[in-house]
């Protein structure tokens, strides 16, 4: 009896499907970070994201995911069609039965924003600071100030 109970319950959580309490071409989105809220509740019709595995897109009906969010760009396509472009450190995006999905990064900021000479100079002095360090942690450190800068350089 307690194995037809417990094969029950791992089919139930195994199961992966298509969202399927949205409709319609657009989706709400809240997109935010300790600082700031971007989106809150939002139609929008696709955004893109960087993930841990890979860029991937998210549209309407999207199997729920949870993500793991990598430095890059995050691209949301708006309902009149614009393309806004933020940059994001890192974070998480949960993709919701219902379609509605939910964008949290630790940093964010308007691509137009950058300034491509900072960075330049940070990924420079990032990568001074990656040659010349001494232990494991400050390798550690200096590599993930390394990969930040030059995702936004790519952004």
């Amino acid at each position: 009896m307690a194995f037809r109970s417990i094969v029950a319950r791992s089919a139930a959580l195994c199961r992966r499907a298509m969202a399927t309490e949205a409709s319609g071409n657009t989706f709400p989105l809240t997109f935010g970070s300790p600082y700031k809220a971007i989106y809150d509740n939002s139609n929008v019709k696709q955004v893109d994201l960087p993930s841990t595995t890979g860029h991937f897109g998210i549209l309407p009906q999207h199997v729920p995911t949870i993500a793991i969010l990598v430095p890059g760009t995050v691209s949301i396509h708006t309902e009149s069609g614009e393309v806004e472009k933020y940059f994001v450190s890192s974070g998480t995006a949960t993709i919701h039965a219902d379609s509605s999905v939910q964008i949290l990064a630790e940093e964010i900021c308007a691509v137009a924003d950058i300034d491509e000479n900072a960075v330049r100079s940070g990924l420079e002095a990032a990568q001074s600071k990656l040659s010349s360090a001494s232990n494991e942690a400050d390798k550690a450190a200096a590599q993930i100030e390394v990969d930040v800068y030059q995702s936004m350089m790519a952004a």
